[in-house]
């Protein structure tokens, strides 16, 4: 028998399809969706939404490396899978023999490819840098190097770097400047099957979504889009207010259990330094979860966990591995009660979007920092 903290995190089968739909809906017909899984799928697990997502027919999916695109290979077998960070000099070889998609735009990322190819057919997508000053070939000269390539470019794309601020609209510059690469590159023979740029933000905002597909139409090529963080149930938040997000449910629960109660007298502290001191008598349950987790230590005093359906504030400092609420205010809270640190219990919910807003983060941060020592399962 397995002994097992009561920690763990559960992914809604139901809900990450339930998303895809959405994306899937609002990109149209026409544009093929990768569906973004970098980042162990966001702190998802990349290993339980990868083959849910490959059973309902999704194509293509995002890896950061080629270590996570050898991983989910093995998973999903007949997927297209998108390395979408840097290859380095002992990857080349994995990416032929794993049928991997990288993305390419230093020289020596043809040299490597060209190398492990032996004459086989590599495909690649090359990225263009429009003012991410990031990834991408970002020169004339860069774009002109591609002509002699013997790999396949399948793909061209680009990286916006805020879609989702609407007015001003930020990213109408690096459309140009993409629009103006792809002419450069047409003109040097390159005639990719996909057009590509932007991420869950560019499949919600039709502003954004509409100029790629004339972009696209216009080069003969399919229009193809990056959801990730909507996948998952976190939409960007728009700026101004764009389309109606509020269908997107939140894929990942994080729940741990009460392990110890305790009364203390007013006066009392709580944690280390001594932050908390009750100022009445108080109630304190014990739970097994902390920073090493990926609670961030920021919540301190200030954050807020689900128990017996009610908000019970976090008590002193996150430690390590356990962390201290008050439950005065909470009828009833002993031994073994379920706590949601992500989650729903009755009609109160804490998402990932809160806990981003108490430590002055992004959503994307607060579930790729749960902690591998979290395991993920796979519910309905």
């Amino acid at each position: 028998m397995t002994a097992t903290r009561p920690v763990w995190a559960e992914v809604s089968r139901s809900r990450l399809l339930a998303n895809w739909d959405l994306l899937r809906a609002a990109a149209g017909a026409a544009a093929e969706l990768v569906a973004v899984l970098k980042a162990n799928a966001y702190g998802h697990g990349v290993l339980l939404c990868g083959p849910v997502l490959a059973e309902a027919g999704v194509r293509w999916f995002g890896v950061t490396c080629v270590e996570e695109g050898i991983a989910l290979r093995k998973v999903c077998p007949q997927a297209r899978i998108l390395i979408m960070s840097s290859l380095w000099h002992d990857e080349a070889e994995a990416v032929v023999e794993h049928n991997l998609t990288p993305q390419v735009w230093e020289p020596f990322h043809f040299e490597l490819l060209e190398k492990a190819a032996r004459g086989r057919d590599v495909t690649v997508h090359l990225e263009i840098d429009t003012g991410m000053s990031r990834q991408g070939a970002h020169s004339l000269e860069d774009m002109k190097r591609v002509s002699g390539t013997s790999l396949r470019i399948e793909g061209v794309m680009t990286h916006f770097c805020a879609p989702e601020v609407l007015d001003p609209d930020a990213t109408r510059e690096q459309i140009a400047r993409f629009a103006r690469a792809l002419e450069v590159l047409h003109a040097q023979g390159v005639r990719p099957k996909y057009i590509h740029g932007g991420n869950s933000a560019t499949v919600l905002a039709a502003q954004h979504r509409n100029v790629l597909a004339a972009l696209s139409s216009k080069h003969g090529a399919q229009l193809m889009l990056r959801p990730g963080i909507a996948l998952y149930g976190y939409p960007p938040r728009f700026v101004p207010s764009g389309p109606d997000i509020s269908r997107f449910q939140p894929v990942l629960s994080w729940k741990t259990r009460v392990v110890s109660v305790r009364e203390v007298e007013a006066g009392a502290t709580a944690g280390y330094n001594m932050t908390f001191r009750a100022e009445r008598p108080t109630r304190l349950a014990l739970v097994p979860v902390g920073y090493a987790d990926g609670l961030n230590r920021l919540l301190s005093n200030r954050g807020q966990l689900l128990v017996r359906g009610k908000r019970a504030p976090i008590a002193g400092r996150v430690s390590m591995d356990q962390t201290i609420l008050d439950v005065t205010d909470v009828p009833g809270v002993s031994i073994g009660d379920e706590v949601a640190l992500i989650g729903e219990q009755r009609s109160e919910r804490i998402t990932a979007f809160n806990l981003a807003d108490a430590t002055g983060t992004i959503p994307y941060e607060v579930t790729c920092a749960i902690g591998a020592r979290v395991p993920r399962v796979l519910v309905d």
